[in-house]
């Protein structure tokens, strides 16, 4: 079985942050969402599960931190193409997040943009022109 990410989101309105996951092109498995919970599907691997703040607590061992305030992580997810980079970014701030909150990073070979969700929390798309970058096998 492949490994599967599960990045943990606190998020003042459950509803809200469902909704503005959606409307960026996240699925929503119902099987892993309640009324504290939403279970949002990236891909086959990749996993976004918005937590009421109560829940959130039960998981964590520090207090819950305003994303809005303070940068607590940063999550990058790959992109196929600058143009999806584009579109993502585009949708997640007709969607009431706040796109662009870095600047736009173009390195050739690499381009980036950013967007918060409605809670704060950054996301970094990126594309990489897969001819320049070469995977290199883990050590």
């Amino acid at each position: 079985m492949p490994r599967m990410i599960f990045i943990n989101l606190p998020v003042r309105s459950l509803p809200a942050a469902t909704a503005f996951y959606k409307a960026i092109g996240a699925g929503q498995n119902m099987q892993f969402s309640d009324e504290t919970a939403s279970c949002m599907v990236l891909s086959d691997t990749i996993f976004v599960m918005l937590l009421t703040h109560e829940k959130f607590r039960g998981f964590a061992p520090h207090p819950v931190a305003d994303a809005r305030q303070h940068t607590g992580m940063l999550i990058a997810l790959s992109a196929d193409s600058r143009e999806e980079v584009d579109g993502l970014v585009r949708k997640a701030g007709a969607a009431g997040g706040t796109a662009d909150v870095m600047p736009t990073q173009d390195h050739g070979f690499m381009f980036q943009r950013t967007f918060a969700d409605p809670d704060g929390h950054v996301w970094e798309i990126f594309w990489m022109d897969p001819d320049v970058v070469q995977q290199q096998p883990a050590t």
